[in-house]
């Protein structure tokens, strides 16, 4: 049976501004997880925040960093981090000076940077059409590497171990705020047009043999089809081989190669300062993060939709996070059994959402952690404090006891 950790419980620095930092620090021991998996660096949204103090119940996030850069490890580096508002800052550097402090890891967003983006739009994903995804920088760019490498090295530098989430390619649906299309795609026709088709994803792909203009024209031919009314295509890689032949394996197998060297440098980065990397895979936001409910092949067999190979990753981490938002038990179940088959004894972790959409009870809860920990997980986490009420973060020491109880 794998070693189980104990949980860490994701939070927002935003949380400590709203209700204090002792607040936050004793309701965090109260639910019986280990430690805070705290944001270092997060990108746009806005969010619900139920029990938010004395403060408005709707959160507006940006771009940006929770800390204060360090100047030599940034410096001759294009893409600059963005600040994050200095009372949440404030708020982050209150919380590592408390005595005792509880455990820190840092969350940290790498690739999802909307205000990066706009600025520099050639470090983008570039679509078919020649489109610029501006949340969406590429893992392929050498800028994105080099932002990528010195943010893991500020950030553990600081004495954290990282959480590196959207260190990857993104998906054309998940983006920019208020996106809007009345002409709705199939996920393989979401799949195609999230490619990128940059210079530098085109050399990986010309290198391995693809044509990457030919392929964007087979591309843009479908898109349109679709745009006009044809049948959508399944997300799979039969379904992007017969749009784009030989080029699209080509393309995706660079995609893969690039995101896995990436994983490589920020690795390196991170160990440099005697610290560890967890990689977040984003598949299963993918398949359930609206409903909870995913479709299709266990998540391990759909992450090339991410340009991930969870083989190739975990040769370079120290840990290997997935996200379980399934409701039906079974399902989170092969999903992370699909992981935990091709990570070669790294530690697999799972974030669970302790309520909505997809979790209805402590019981449920509780369900699904043994059900992770039965599936070769070594840690179930927790997302997130600030967006659940108090009446579902009590469901979490409730299902961890349970649990125990009921896993195999």
């Amino acid at each position: 049976m794998t070693a189980r950790s104990a949980s860490s419980l994701y939070a927002f620095p935003s949380d400590l501004v709203d209700e204090g930092v002792e607040q936050v620090v004793q309701v965090g021991a109260s639910l019986g997880t280990g430690s805070f998996a705290l944001a270092m660096a997060y990108h746009q949204a806005r969010d619900v925040v139920p029990h938010a103090g004395r403060k408005p119940r709707v959160r507006y996030r940006t771009d940006g960093v929770f800390f204060d850069p360090d100047e030599a490890i940034w410096s001759g580096v294009r893409l600059q981090p963005r600040l994050a508002p200095v009372e949440e800052r404030l708020a982050v550097a209150a919380l590592l000076a408390a005595r005792p402090r509880p455990p820190v890891e840092a969350w940290t967003v790498f690739l999802h940077n909307s205000s990066l983006g706009e600025s520099f739009p050639e470090a983008t994903t570039r679509t078919c059409f020649d489109d610029r995804l501006m949340s969406n920088l590429c893992p392929s760019h050498p800028d994105v590497v080099a932002y990528a490498s010195a943010l893991a090295r500020d950030v553990a530098s600081r004495g954290f171990d990282v959480i590196a989430e959207a260190l990857s390619a993104q998906t054309f649906a998940h983006g920019h705020h208020h996106e809007r299309s009345f002409t709705p795609l199939s996920e393989g026709d979401e799949a195609l047009l999230g490619l990128c088709f940059c210079v530098h994803c085109g050399a990986r792909a010309a290198a391995l043999g693809s044509d990457p203009e030919r392929l964007a024209a087979r591309v843009r031919r479908r898109i349109q089809d679709a745009f006009a009314g044809a049948e959508g295509i399944p997300a799979s890689r039969d379904a992007m081989h017969e749009v784009g032949g030989d080029d699209v394996q080509g393309l995706l197998a660079a995609r893969t190669a690039a995101v896995a060297d990436l994983a490589a440098v920020v690795a390196d980065s991170v160990r440099s300062a005697g610290q560890s990397l967890s990689f977040m895979d984003l598949t299963g936001a993918v398949l359930g993060y609206a409903s909870g409910a995913p479709t299709g092949a266990p998540a391990a067999d759909q992450a090339w939709r991410l340009a991930i190979d969870p083989a190739a990753i975990a040769e370079h981490v120290d840990s290997y996070t997935v996200l379980g938002y399934a409701t039906d038990t079974g399902r989170l179940a092969t999903d992370v059994a699909s992981i935990t088959a091709l990570t070669g004894g790294v530690p697999v972790r799972v974030v669970l959402r302790p309520g909505h959409p997809d979790t209805s009870s402590a019981g449920h809860l509780a369900a699904k952690v043994a059900a992770c920990w039965d599936s070769g997980a070594a840690q179930v986490d927790f997302y997130n404090y600030g967006m659940y009420d108090a009446s579902v973060l009590r469901r979490i020491p409730l299902a961890l006891e349970r649990a125990g109880h009921l896993a195999r």
